[in-house]
């Protein structure tokens, strides 16, 4: 027997523990093989060239739609810049620079999405998206306070719904709430919630004051409010059925709600954190859901409502500065500023005291719109028609809640106002004046309307090219036309007013002709034949032959959609009644029917 050392022993195990050597490949499997590699590899040279050749196309259709963009986004920048500078020259400079910063940021960004280096750029965002975004987190903020005012406030309405508004502004919509809310708002409670808190042994203490024999005999339970009866107070002594603690809550329910409803400071509170509350949810319900909430309703219905509840529970005998200063913030999370004149215009369509509110809104504003319009129509608020005015010390409390500026031009609007004779008008301005400690004021503005009459005609008729300019109601501008013609009738004032028409399109001005005869009493203006007679004759003027081609134009469109238009037949009709030929020139231009 062979003897193996130690080494040789080592050997002989590593030698069975390695794989057997693989079989060697033939040479006709590996010429087969060969011949199938080649072919993938040339298959896959094949796709990487066209790939390679796809994304030099992509690369170039990419960098061809961002410099397209870039150029077009500068030409819509200078566009944009081109119709601001027609703006008034305080706002431009802004406007301007911020259309500026936007081009070069989006062009910087397009550059850099060019170059593959986009990565490390903050993402563009419209500033009108960081506005909103911002605006929302506002009103989110602005909310929690006024909710936990409401429950510091002790209302009867129920701590739960109040708490889950902080997280869930929308609940305010939920029917519960909005019958909790009507409650309130009423002094009532709903059957619903009786039943849960104190069950059906408690509704005998109450009255029923939805179902009604006729007009509703079977409403859904949960829609049902009640009332408590005039003898509560007997009666839950003498109901043996309610629990101590019931008894105790519901006897708690009944002292929040008498107080919520009596005249006082807490009910008055109360009412306004809960105004507020609603303004702040609307609105920020509306920008949470702008794609199915009309602008017009929450704008022009919904908001001004809500203001003009707060104007009356906040300060029901006058206003103060600071109830002004409240509708002032809450106006300010609206962020466009359409939005915010659609809020305040829309103020006070009644009269009263929310319509004092809405004109003193627009002549504190930083910007006053149209002054010399505010400022006439403030005057015929404060001096009622057919009554007597209010004492000098009334007007100037309401003027104090605007700056100096303003109060001058009110007063001088006084003055100028037909509501009172020269006399009472000068005695009044002098005591606002005087009350507001400004002695000189009523001299001022006395002064102020001391303007040469060719400054007053230029004035006059600016004011009725800015009404068509405006597209105003032609009603409105045909009357205001009537007017300063009948106070000032002559050639150069009809001149001008001719002019004024000129500058409106076709159609506006067809719409003016046909306005300018009638008075808002149905009869003919006694100056109106002569001064349509001039019309005409300056229509049918050379001079004129362009304002002509495009009013003959304007009327033969008429004709073919709407042969028997009433404003085609009407303006036909005044030319007719003052100079029959030029009626039938114009209808052979237009292609009707003349008769011979």
């Amino acid at each position: 027997m062979e003897k193996r050392g130690p080494i040789g022993n080592i050997e002989c195990m590593v030698q069975s523990e390695l794989p057997s050597a693989a079989p060697l490949t033939s040479s006709e499997e590996i010429q087969k093989e060969w011949h199938e590699l080649r072919l993938r590899v040339e298959k896959l040279e094949a796709q990487r060239t066209t790939l390679e050749q796809e994304n030099k196309s992509l690369r170039e259709l990419l960098e061809r739609s961002i410099e397209h963009r870039q150029k077009s986004h500068t030409e819509l920048v200078l566009l944009l810049t081109g119709l601001v500078s027609k703006l008034p020259m305080n706002d431009v400079g802004v406007i301007v620079s911020r259309l500026v910063e936007h081009n070069t940021n989006v062009s910087q960004y397009l550059a850099a999405l060019t170059k593959g280096s986009v990565d490390g750029l903050p993402a563009l965002q419209p500033t009108v998206l960081k506005t909103l975004e911002e605006t929302k987190r506002e009103l989110s903020a602005a909310l929690k306070p006024v909710i936990e005012e409401l429950m510091q406030l002790d209302t009867p309405l129920e701590k739960d719904l109040l708490a889950k508004l902080v997280a869930h502004p929308d609940s305010f919509f939920s029917p519960s709430a909005s019958r909790g809310n009507r409650c309130f708002i009423k002094g009532l409670v709903a059957r619903e919630r009786i039943v849960r808190e104190f069950g059906e042994e408690a509704l005998p203490l109450f009255n029923d004051v939805t179902t009604d024999a006729k007009l509703n005999p079977h409403p859904k339970p949960e829609e049902i409010v009640l009332c408590f009866r005039n003898d509560f107070e007997s009666l839950l002594e003498q109901n043996t059925k309610l629990a101590p603690a019931k008894h105790e809550a519901l006897a708690a329910l009944f002292k929040q709600i008498q107080r919520s409803k009596a005249p006082t400071e807490q009910a008055r509170q109360q009412k306004i954190a809960f105004l507020k509350a609603s303004f702040l949810i609307e609105l920020l319900h509306f920008y949470e859901n702008q794609a199915t909430e009309a602008p017009d309703v929450m704008f022009a219905q919904r908001l001004p409502a809500v203001l003009e509840q707060l104007s009356a529970v906040g300060s029901p005998h006058k206003l103060d500065e600071k109830l002004v200063e409240m509708v002032e913030h809450l106006i300010g999370f609206v962020i466009s500023s359409d939005h915010r004149h659609m809020i305040v215009n829309n103020l006070g369509k009644t009269g009263g005291q929310a319509k004092t509110l809405k004109y003193i809104l627009k002549l504190r504003a930083e910007k006053v719109l149209e002054p010399d319009v505010v400022g006439p129509e403030f005057v015929k608020h404060l001096l009622p028609s057919g009554q007597k005015p209010p004492v000098p010390a009334a007007i100037a409390e309401i003027l104090r809640l605007v700056n100096p500026a303003m109060q001058k031009l009110v007063i001088r609007y006084i003055l100028a106002s037909d509501r009172l004779r020269k006399n009472d008008a000068e005695a009044l301005a002098k005591g606002i004046g005087e009350a507001l400690g400004l002695h000189n004021l009523a001299e001022e503005a006395k002064a102020a309307l001391a303007v040469p009459p060719e400054i007053e005609q230029r004035l006059a008729w600016e004011k009725v090219k800015d009404m068509i300019a405006r597209r105003t109601d032609a009603t409105a501008v045909a009357a205001a036309m009537r007017d300063r013609l009948n106070a000032k009738y002559d050639a150069d004032e009809i001149r001008q007013s001719w002019l004024a028409l000129t500058e409106a399109d076709p159609i506006s001005l067809i719409r003016i002709f046909c306005h300018l005869p009638y008075r808002a009493d149905g009869k003919t203006d006694p100056i109106a034949r002569p001064v349509i007679e001039i019309y005409v004759t300056r229509l049918l003027h050379e001079k004129y032959a362009a304002t002509y081609k495009k009013i003959v134009t304007s009327l033969r469109n008429m004709f073919t959609a709407k042969p028997d238009s009433p404003t085609l037949l009407n303006f036909l009709a005044l030319v007719r009644w003052v100079d029959p030929g030029a009626a039938n020139k114009i209808s052979a231009d237009i292609g009707m029917h003349v008769a011979a």
